[in-house]
């Protein structure tokens, strides 16, 4: 499996479990989990088929871990990014004192008006790392990294959850508690 197809694979599976399930007649339960068998037919069905083995190999060598199987390895679903309900059972966690969100300078603007917002998903993504936001940001064009003052959010009572595959979620994050590095 090359990597171009690794690629083709990871975003047809991205849109499909995070944000278009119904596209290919798939429904996921109420945590974001579906059947492998149930996905792998109608990705096929839908004229875009994928092996369990090819499914296997992105799964685990996705650079972003996106996607999970479950202990028995009979569902599958996306860590995190979702468009549609789901209720990922992420506990809450305490956040270190900084986290990172990654951008692109036209963004800016809003961003110092109104803060950080989920948009289209449920929550705000951010990173450990100044690293991996800039990875992040530099996918719309050069990348801008804004520190987050996690610790004061905390104390002000916001909630942290911390994906399976290492991404930091929140609600919002005020523009008080940006800064431009």
């Amino acid at each position: 499996m090359n990597d171009e197809r690794i690629k083709r694979v990871s975003k047809r599976l991205s849109l499909h479990l995070r944000h278009a399930p119904d596209k290919i007649g798939i429904e996921l339960d109420p945590a974001g989990w579906v059947s492998v068998e149930e996905l792998l037919k109608a990705l096929q069905d839908n004229g875009f088929p994928v092996t369990r083995a090819e499914l296997d190999i992105v799964v685990t060598t996705n650079d972003k871990q996106r996607f999970a199987l479950d202990e028995t390895g009979t569902r599958i679903r996306a860590n995190q990014g979702h468009s549609v309900s789901v209720d990922l059972g992420l506990p809450t966690v305490d956040p270190p004192d900084v986290l990172y969100h990654g951008t692109v300078e036209h963004a800016l603007p809003a961003i110092e008006r109104e803060g950080l917002r989920p948009m289209k998903r449920h929550h705000v993504h951010l990173s450990a790392t100044v690293d991996t936001a800039r990875t992040v940001g530099a996918r719309r064009g050069r990348p801008i990294v804004l520190a987050v003052d996690a610790a004061a959010m905390a104390a002000d009572g916001a909630v942290f959850r911390l994906s399976e595959n290492g991404v930091w979620l929140a609600d919002t994050v005020p523009p008080r508690h940006l800064k431009r590095m």
